[in-house]
């Protein structure tokens, strides 16, 4: 994020090839994404999970299988091995790359043995509700890794290890969170469902010691495997807010190099996402999850939306200096849990507006990039097939302009409901300024001040043909068509 306009990547998407073979394609990709603009790159889980050579990587079972170890029916991970992984993150970093980890400490999946434990039901959906009584109940969670054999690191994780669980294979089929014997549900989480400290699987107890020192062992190791330069953390509304800080401030020190970190709070409600920050002390940025629902709803409602209100109640509006703004997500994709995405006529304007503005630190989203299809069943039962269209041809022309043109002081211009733009004045360094123009309705025109007198401006897009001259003042009438976004540059 020290990177001057830097743009990080989401290098993948809930739907990527199970082949193995994704940790190679990265290395053949690095130096192509470096020369386009990309400066990070944030990786999916990389250990084994539940589901083997087919998880994408958030049903977590081992932190320590990279695709090692022959463990839950397969040695790779989807991704690749261990081997493969490694050397993407050496291409990556020597293409000049940073990459980040994706890091779930939320929950495990998949243990090995059952244990008796006794806990009291809850509520799914109101964890302040007991529906049954305190009893006995035979739960998964006792992990033995028996693939990894004590390598790395000896400990096995029992019941005592975590707070609740949603399965009792004495009354399968009860619907219910199992609070488990001597347990609470933590403070400093997201209060939705009277607290949502539960999420899935077996939920971590961060109150206990050992899981606190075992995972900072885990941090250690890690970056002595891997080199990653920052980490992204999963779930953060569920876990207690203030271990996050904990962890990483332990993590970079034992490093002794910055490292970055961003967190997933997705809620709609900015003031959720500041009380994160004031408990982490800024030290973890977060995903502007808000920012996020404003491009969907606006992607749906046409120029029926007023794009002055486009950053309002937003994280990137509210605390720049600690928002990664993004358009999409493997979450928010199509037929994922967290479905709501942006329509494909949208996403040129929104890229726009998080890649060619001051504010922010912006991700790209991999099949916004590349394109994507896949199928899979949506809440209905009923399987679709997906398409999302490629927009790396304009996402390039933006990333050029960000790298060469967007920088200095920032004008803008949000004065109407379907026609908003803004200009970049530049520097010493970077000359020249950029004018941004996008409407969600009839295209038109703004004038707008680029600082540079009698000079001559194009849209790199392509979108509008005929260049604009500014005047006297540095004033130009920069125009863009209906529905679209035009990108104005110098043209000498």
């Amino acid at each position: 994020m020290s990177e001057p306009n830097g743009v990080m990547m989401q290098y993948f998407h809930w739907y990527n090839s199970p082949d193995g073979n994704f940790w190679n394609e990265l290395t053949e990709n690095a130096e192509e994404l470096a020369n386009a603009g990309i400066t990070s790159l944030w990786l999916p889980p990389a250990y084994k999970g539940l589901g083997g050579g087919c998880e994408v990587g958030y049903g977590v079972y081992d932190l320590y299988d990279l695709g090692e170890f022959d463990q839950k029916g397969s040695v790779r991970t989807k991704y690749g091995t261990k081997d493969e992984y490694l050397k993407a993150i050496k291409a990556a970093h020597d293409a000049g790359l940073q990459v980040y980890a994706d890091v779930v400490f939320n929950h495990r999946m998949g243990a090995d043995a059952e244990e008796e434990v006794e806990a009291t039901p809850f509520n799914p959906d109101n964890r302040g509700e007991v529906i049954g009584e305190y009893k006995p109940i035979r739960a998964w969670t006792h992990f033995t890794f028996p693939g990894r054999n004590g390598k790395y690191s000896d400990m096995e994780w029992h019941w005592w290890h975590f707070d609740a669980i949603d399965y009792n294979a004495d009354e399968a089929d009860q619907n219910a969170i199992y609070l488990l014997k001597g347990k609470q549900f933590d403070a400093n989480v997201d209060l939705e469902k009277g607290s949502f400290d539960y999420l899935m699987g077996c939920d971590l107890d961060m109150d206990n010691p050992e899981v606190r020192e075992e995972l900072k062992r885990w941090g250690e190791w890690y970056i002595d495997t891997t080199g990653v330069d920052g980490f992204r953390f999963d779930a953060v509304k569920h876990v207690k807010a203030g271990f996050f800080k904990e962890w990483f401030e332990h993590v970079r020190h034992y490093a002794q190099r910055d490292l970055f970190s961003v967190g997933e709070y997705w809620s709609a409600e900015v003031d959720a996402l500041h009380y994160f920050l004031d408990v982490t002390d800024g030290r973890v940025a977060l995903f502007d999850a808000p920012l996020h629902y404003n491009f969907h709803a606006a992607s749906q409602a046409g120029d029926s939306y007023d794009m002055r209100q486009i950053f309002d109640n937003t994280l990137v509006q509210q605390q720049p200096a600690l928002a990664v703004t993004l358009v999409d997500n493997h979450d928010s994709q199509s037929l994922q849990s967290l479905e709501s995405p942006v329509e494909s006529w949208f996403k040129p304007l929104a890229y726009a507006l998080i890649l060619l503005r001051a504010q922010g630190y912006p991700c790209i989203f991999y099949p916004d990039y590349y394109g994507a299809c896949y199928k899979d069943r949506g809440n209905d039962g009923n399987e679709y097939e997906i398409w999302m269209d490629s927009h790396r041809w304009l996402i390039d022309k933006f990333l050029v302009a960000r790298r060469e043109f967007a920088y200095g002081d920032q004008y803008d211009y949000f004065d109407h409901p379907n026609l908003v733009g803004w200009t970049r004045l530049g520097n010493e360094e970077y000359p020249g300024g950029v004018a941004v123009l996008l409407s969600n309705g009839e295209g038109g025109s703004k004038y707008m001040e680029v600082g540079q007198p009698n000079r001559t401006y194009i849209d790199i897009t392509e979108h509008v043909g005929e260049p604009v001259t500014t005047n006297e003042h540095g004033w130009g009438e920069f125009r863009c068509n209906g529905g679209s976004v035009s990108v104005w540059v110098p043209q000498d």
